[in-house]
């Protein structure tokens, strides 16, 4: 289940995708009220955004945050993965952050394993498909 943070961050990452391209930076209040997300979350989660380079932030009294990238080469997988990690439902079928489970015998034959990695592999295929100028659209077609 998606985290409230990963849905603070997709609604923040949303607001600002809607912003004019090379207009002014955003400041974080106007983020937090549009975006309905409380500003003491907002804070911790822009900073992991502008860290992973999704983000600038700009200081000062016209400062703000703006998008380091056109919004169709931003995916919803990416900001998922900043905000939550792997995308695996379980470690023994992320592509990066693999680790064994320890009640399996045998990763080969397991028949949970090779069922969640089709769940993986579904779920990336289409959050890594979905841009915030897709995500943005009014309908979004079914994948």
């Amino acid at each position: 289940m998606l985290t409230q943070r990963s849905r603070y961050a997709l609604r923040a990452m949303l607001f600002l995708a809607g912003a004019k391209p090379g207009g002014p930076p955003i400041p974080m209040n106007r983020i937090a009220a549009e975006a309905n997300v409380p500003r003491k979350f907002l804070e911790l989660i822009l900073a992991d955004l502008r860290e992973a380079g999704f983000l600038h932030s700009h200081r000062g009294k016209m400062g703000g945050y703006c998008l380091t990238r056109p919004t169709h080469l931003i995916s919803l997988g990416e900001i998922i993965r900043v905000i939550e990690g792997p995308l695996a439902l379980v470690p023994c079928v992320s592509r990066t952050a693999y680790r064994s489970c320890n009640d399996c015998k045998d990763e080969a034959t397991c028949a949970i394993r090779h069922a969640m990695m089709r769940v993986r592999d579904e779920t990336a295929r289409i959050l890594d498909g979905t841009s915030l100028a897709d995500a943005g659209l009014d309908e979004l077609v079914a994948a």
